[in-house]
């Protein structure tokens, strides 16, 4: 069965490492990561922005993003990019699941921070008042409690319809602020506080739906602890005037060093 493959091609790395000391157990390695077809799925989150390295589509799909970092690493069999800046569940339902067969094994995803309305709640913070930017969030938390627990079930029930013996990977959404950090201008404490608990809520929405599909959720708030705007080593892009659609998304740093380990510790 295909999770069976998966745990076979985990295992072969283990070995290899253990052979590779007398020179063997190299094609045992590389015939196991052969048997895995993987798709990456989502938003910008998945396809990379704020990494650079783009492959100059729309899409903004990058080489840094961790799809294709855990790709490049471990040589699948096949791997298909689809996730996309800007994409939201009904992009996903409609543009990238044709990507899916029977015979894909692995699928990561994120998804969700664009239908509850994420750039335009850090658009209203960073340029109205906090009285202005705790209402739009209120209405966000509002949403994510109403609405997207649906939208999610369309897209993780149409996965699994398609790629029925997959591993699926639902990676979620870091706390963008470290509060009492370094950051002196910008926005209020209480607004960095409401952001991130607006994100508290999203990711553990995302993780019920995601749990009741049979799905495994990657939480990504640890590994990006420490390295949150104003924490003095971010991984994470504040308010950028000169390329405002990388605004709020992970660096490079945040695609391998806060994305990537929570994904592969998932498999």
């Amino acid at each position: 069965m295909k999770m069976s493959r998966l745990v076979a091609f985990s295992s072969s790395l283990l070995l290899g490492a253990a052979l590779a000391l007398t020179g063997a157990g190299v094609a045992n390695a590389d015939s196991s990561a052969a048997a895995v077809d993987y798709v990456a799925l989502g938003d910008s989150y998945s396809s990379g922005v704020g990494s650079g390295s783009y492959d100059g589509s729309s899409c903004k799909r990058s080489s840094r993003a961790y799809p294709a970092l855990w790709a490049a690493a471990n040589s699948p069999s096949s791997f298909d990019f689809a996730a996309c800046s800007g994409a939201r569940t009904n992009d996903v339902t409609g543009g990238q699941l044709g990507r899916l067969n029977a015979s894909t094994d692995l699928v990561s995803i994120s998804i969700g921070g664009n239908d509850a309305g994420f750039a335009d709640v850090m658009t209203t913070c960073v340029l109205q008042s906090e009285a202005t930017c705790l209402s739009r969030i209120a209405t966000a938390r509002a949403y994510v409690d109403s609405t997207l627990p649906g939208r999610l079930d369309s897209v993780y029930s149409a996965i699994r319809s398609k790629a029925p013996s997959a591993q699926v990977v639902v990676l979620g959404y870091p706390r963008f602020y470290q509060l009492g950090g370094s950051c002196i201008a910008g926005l209020s404490e209480k607004e960095r506080s409401a952001i991130n608990g607006a994100s508290d809520h999203l990711n553990t929405a995302t993780a019920k739906r995601a749990a009741d599909h049979g799905f495994t959720f990657g939480d990504v708030r640890a590994t990006f602890t420490g390295h949150e705007i104003c924490s003095g080593s971010s991984w994470l892009h504040s308010v950028n005037w000169l390329n405002i659609g990388e605004s709020y998304h992970p660096t490079a740093a945040g695609q391998s060093g806060g994305y990537l380990p929570v994904f592969k510790s998932a498999l």
